[in-house]
């Protein structure tokens, strides 16, 4: 029986996850798993419990949340050669649903966790890793009220987070270097993405391959708040990279600079002022992927 460090997620859900805990744990072991939750008091502590069991040679973790536990394992396990299995319960599970196929029951998605593994590209932000899209402006702000907010649950928080900042929304001077090649624009929000989705299921960047080796960038400019809500209606199916005020690039390495810029990743804050982002391929080993 192999032993597997599980790392679960108390916030995920508001709540859900950690009455889901049980079952993920009786379905490892029916697997033939021996789990050992390594959850901590906070999130340091987690993290650090589960960075001892990378440096003690553990071939994969399993994590059970949504993006946020993900990024925090990611910091553990990208640029090693441990695996990472994802148990998806979280309130956005944008990560999960930019390499999974479809949504499986607890019983299906630990036989997932448990699989073969394929590598996938990661994002270095400075000293962090991300492994979906980093994202400031108008995009972060929204992100950060979400994260503030206790009501309402699930995917609506989101909505209820962007109507309330919608009113401080405003653009920003920005430079924007894609691989030595600089652009300059009045931005309200600019993403940066290894994977396609952020937000709960907005496609912010539709072309963005994991396994491509390639960082996709989206820039909405110069747009009043009426435009951006108009822009809104169209990103969860992608449709808005049309719009004659949204820009994309391509890359390996991007630096953003702008006044008071914020960076967040993940839907977690990963830096602030000039920062530089260069994708690293084959950075991850996600069993399932």
């Amino acid at each position: 029986m192999s032993r597997i460090p599980v790392l679960i997620s108390p916030e995920a859900g508001r709540g859900s996850t950690r009455r889901a805990a049980a079952e993920v744990l009786a379905a490892l072991r029916a697997q033939g798993a021996e789990p050992v939750d390594v959850t901590g008091a906070s999130r340091e502590a987690s993290l650090a419990h589960l960075r001892q069991e990378v440096a003690a040679g553990c071939s994969r973790v399993v994590v059970v949340g949504g993006d946020g536990i993900v990024h925090l394992a990611v910091q553990a396990v990208a640029g090693t050669d441990t695996a990472l299995g994802i148990i998806a319960a979280g309130t956005a599970n944008d990560f999960s649903r930019a390499i999974f196929a479809q949504e499986l029951g607890i019983d299906a998605a630990v036989t997932r966790a448990l699989g073969d593994t394929r590598p996938l590209d990661a994002i270095r932000v400075n000293d962090r890793w991300v492994a979906s899209v980093a994202t400031t402006g108008f995009s972060a702000a929204v992100n950060e009220r979400a994260n503030r907010m206790a009501r309402p649950r699930g995917q609506s928080r989101y909505t209820v987070a962007t109507v309330r900042e919608l009113p401080r929304m405003r653009c920003v001077a920005t430079t924007i270097t894609v691989d030595g090649s600089s652009f300059h624009y009045q931005a309200g929000m600019v993403a940066v993405a290894n994977t396609a989705w952020f937000g709960g299921g907005m496609e912010i960047c539709p072309g963005a391959d994991p396994t491509d080796g390639m960082l996709d960038v989206t820039v909405v400019a110069d747009v009043s708040r009426r435009e951006l809500l108009w822009f809104l209606r169209l990103v969860f199916d992608g449709r808005h990279v049309t719009h004659p005020k949204v820009h994309t690039h391509r890359g390996q390495h991007i630096a953003l600079q702008a006044e008071g810029l914020r960076l967040w990743g993940d839907g977690e804050p990963v830096g602030q002022g000039a920062v530089s982002l260069q994708l690293v391929p084959g950075a991850l080993s996600v069993a399932g992927a």
